[in-house]
């Protein structure tokens, strides 16, 4: 998403109005939340690089998913072949028309192993095929908004992997608002600190002296709804998010980012990379919602969440593939029938308190997954107790009641479950048998709900202290620049605004290029399209055609879509050009990738995000991913729009209209190409970001493409379009425009380009599997 998947419902209002920063675990975020307090520091914006539109659309290389052969004629996808066919069948033809040249590329880049730095030149030359193949295009992360807070900034994690962000046990939430110069001043602090307690203690120090008083409960509002509390059989950050804080990892990170020991006090890897061997903290307790001890946490725990997590393999059990993800010893043999002793999958309590993991060959960021959903232990005793069975026992695989509700899971986290109300209210308490709870520094949370339909709702909470919390969104930030405080002389933004931090969750509009529905797949009266016969066959060839979805792409005023969300000054603050952040890895060494047949040496210290933008550059595709001149001469991928650009938008269109005429498919401002988009009417700010995408594309493309905005009243019926969908027949739109996104499970680019391989958890976005 960071962590799950992520929902962009949610990301839109809570970095517009609420400032959540969440994001996917390795998560699907589509329906991303955030809370108020994630905010950090914000990226610079630049101007998009203007690229020749010569460029667009007139290349005639040929490649798997390419177009246009080098004869010029195009003739589209096989239809009456691929339509005959069974439907993974035809999603695996699709995939190959479509993205067979990125992942050619990139299963070959998952087999280095051994030079890190090539590993990730490779996987950054294969991401760059995948953006020039049109099925996607990134839009933006979560943060970059002006907001106002009353907690500490980095006192939680701000790791961008894994879910330890939500664990919130360590966060410091003041009962003031935090002046702007004070939360710099804190920032400041925790860059100098040598350790998190040290940096919490220098933090309390401040707050004391400028006047500060703590606060012992956290209060913050999201628009997640929740589907179940099994964090192992779950990878949807609208989930984990509320469940993170109810269990502790083998391994966590503290607020400054570093992994500690956790519920393993010590680990040992073998040299050849193959063993991990972690010992079990012991007198830990697991305890019911009512506080009451069920038991020791021991090795055994782990042995049942995997067990658990490969009965659930469809959500999370690509982590632990040899394919997708660590490549647990077995664990695909097991999966797949192969074997049927348990006992060979490669994870083993040796003892109560001895956890060894074997991988079939070395997985270089193995110890990163470790914050992640499917690390979590299980009870297996407290899990028996709720109806829930393995497979791996001979049983007929049931979950029971387990993760039905707070009383129907266990807990060894830093806090217990005291109230869930659905669409309300959920409250936590400090966990009195947590392992470490001289590092709870507040002891009671409440996550209020709030689906941005009241645009100034958070605003005024965070005023009157029910939230901690709020960022500005178009309608509050007039407010905050008027209104100026009891006591004060200074405006409420003058006083205490800053700008929230991006993540790594990047939120993207999805083309799906294998539309089968046009109404909503749990109820045909919500969602219906007013496509005819015709225009969705037209529509169909259009969307199957690279040059349109480019097009498309180049077409969308993402600078304005976020604009309609936090105003014209941070309109490009959040802003994302590939699916990867450009900076999320650094070469430590020189090395030398092959571009299109030419050696090219990059030095060390360079970016992911400039070896993208290599390949994009010899491959004459004008997307702009890497600035060098962004984030004061630093470099970034982030704070400009690289994508949009009239005339390339224009020149791609112009290919694409000549290569569909040639499938009997013409395409003029008298004869359009007919787009279903999804648009929330529920939430101002989102539908207002709705209408900037269909009004640019449909002006910069002359009338020849026609956005038909769907209406959707709630948030129900919004995310059932295409967050709540288990596969990519059920995804009602033509695009969706800042859908789903995509937040890391761990510290390697695979964690997002394996989400878009065959098979893989986001492909349902663009119509397949």
């Amino acid at each position: 998403m960071k962590k799950c998947k992520a929902q962009k419902v949610l990301a839109c209002v809570l970095t517009a109005s609420m400032v959540f920063g969440l994001a996917a675990c390795g998560n699907d975020n589509s329906g991303s939340s955030a809370d108020s307090s994630s905010a950090a520091d914000s990226g610079e914006s630049s101007a998009a690089e203007e690229s020749s539109a010569e460029d667009a659309g007139e290349s005639t290389e040929e490649s798997e998913g390419g177009e246009v052969a080098e004869d010029g004629v195009y003739t589209g996808p096989d239809w009456a072949a691929i339509d005959a066919m069974s439907y993974d069948e035809k999603s695996d033809a699709l995939y190959d028309y479509n993205l067979g040249e990125f992942n050619e590329h990139y299963q070959a880049a998952k087999q280095e192993v051994d030079d890190l730095d090539l590993r990730m030149a490779l996987m950054a030359v294969s991401e760059a095929k995948l953006l020039e193949s049109g099925v996607f295009l990134p839009i933006q992360s979560n943060g970059g908004a002006y907001a106002m807070t009353r907690v500490v900034p980095r006192s939680i994690s701000t790791v961008l992997w894994g879910l330890d962000e939500y664990k919130w046990h360590n966060v410091l939430v003041a009962n003031e608002l935090l002046k702007s110069e004070d939360r710099a001043e804190l920032i400041s602090i925790w860059g100098g600190s040598e350790s998190a307690d040290a940096w919490l203690d220098s933090a309390r120090a401040f707050l004391d002296e400028k006047g500060y008083t703590l606060n012992d409960t956290y209060n913050f509002a999201s628009s997640y709804e929740l589907a179940t509390w099994d964090v192992i059989a779950t990878s949807q950050t609208s989930d984990s998010y509320f469940v993170a804080c109810t269990y502790t990892g083998l391994l966590e990170y503290d607020s400054l980012n570093q992994q500690q020991p956790a519920l393993a006090e010590s680990y040992e890897v073998s040299e050849d990379g193959l063993t991990y061997t972690f010992h079990i903290r012991p007198g830990v307790n697991w305890v019911d919602q009512q506080g009451r001890v069920l038991g020791e946490v021991t090795a055994d725990d782990w042995v049942a969440s995997l067990q658990h997590l490969a009965d659930n393999d469809g959500e999370l059990g690509y982590l632990m593939s040899a394919d997708g993800g660590c490549g647990i010893k077995n664990y695909d043999a097991w999966v797949n029938g192969e074997i049927a002793d348990f006992s060979e999958v490669g994870v083993e309590a040796v003892d109560d308190h001895t956890l060894v993991y074997t991988l079939e060959a070395p997985f270089p960021a193995f110890l990163t997954m470790l914050g992640y959903g499917c690390f979590a232990p299980l009870n297996r005793s407290f899990y028996k107790s709720q109806g829930g069975t393995f497979s791996a026992e001979g049983d007929e695989y049931t979950p029971g009641n387990y993760g039905t509700s707070p009383s129907n899971i266990a807990y060894c986290g830093a806090y217990l479950i005291t109230n869930y109300t659905e669409q309300n209210v959920t409250s936590y308490a400090a966990n009195p048998e947590y392992w470490n709870p001289e590092a709870v520094n507040t002891h009671a949370v409440n996550i209020y709900f709030n689906d941005g339909s009241d645009t100034t709702r958070s605003y005024n909470e965070a005023k009157d202290n029910t939230i901690a919390g709020a960022g500005f969104n178009s309608s509050t930030l007039v407010l905050a620049r008027e209104e100026i405080p009891e006591g004060e002389e200074a405006t409420y933004f003058d006083l205490y605004h800053y700008t929230s931090a991006t993540d790594a969750t990047t939120f993207c509009g999805w083309m799906n290029v294998n539309r089968a529905t046009w109404t909503n797949y749990n109820d045909t009266s919500v969602g219906v399209s007013t496509q005819t016969d015709e225009d969705k066959e037209r529509t169909k060839a259009a969307m199957s055609n690279q040059n349109f979805r480019l097009a498309l792409a180049m077409a969308f005023d993402r600078g304005g879509y976020c604009a309609a969300s936090v105003g014209e000054e941070l309109k490009y603050t959040s802003l994302r050009n590939s699916y990867t952040p450009g900076t999320f890895l650094t070469a430590e060494n020189e090395v030398t990738v092959d571009i299109n047949g030419e050696s090219r040496t990059f030095p060390a210290g360079t970016y992911y995000g400039e070896i993208m933008q290599a390949q994009l550059d010899a491959d004459g595709v004008p997307i702009k991913v890497w600035d060098p001149t962004a984030d004061d001469g630093v470099g970034s991928g982030d704070g400009f729009d690289g994508w949009y650009n009239a005339d390339n938008a224009v020149a791609f269109l112009d290919a694409a209209i000549a290569e569909l005429a040639q499938v009997g498919v013409e395409v003029s401002a008298e004869n359009p190409i007919y787009i279903d988009a999804p648009t929330p009417l529920y939430n101002e700010s989102m539908n207002n970001q709705k209408n900037v995408f269909k009004q640019s594309v449909e002006s910069v493309l002359g009338g020849k493409v026609i956005v038909n905005l769907v209406g959707y009243e709630d948030s129900t019926g919004y995310s059932d379009c295409y967050y709540r969908t288990s596969n990519g027949a059920e995804m009602n739109y033509d695009v969706n425009a800042g859908g789903s996104g995509w937040g890391p499970d761990y510290g390697d680019a695979q964690s997002y380009l394996d989400t878009i391989q065959p098979y893989a958890y986001m492909d349902r976005n663009i119509g397949l599997y």
